[in-house]
């Protein structure tokens, strides 16, 4: 499985400090994010439901 940031998409395999958490709306997509993009905020998007968040 392929592990990458959903907002800039930077491979996550060789980063200590990344979240994973389920889509906050519908529950159906797990969402990855770097520390870069979490401390400064950069939206994400799911792709099952189209909910946004920071």
């Amino acid at each position: 499985m392929i592990m990458k940031c959903i907002s800039c998409h930077k491979n996550l395999l060789s980063e200590d400090d990344f979240t994973k958490f389920s889509c906050p709306s519908c529950g159906g997509e797990e969402i990855l994010r770097c520390a870069n993009c979490r401390v400064k905020g950069v939206l994400y998007q799911c792709t099952k439901c189209d909910f946004e968040g920071p």
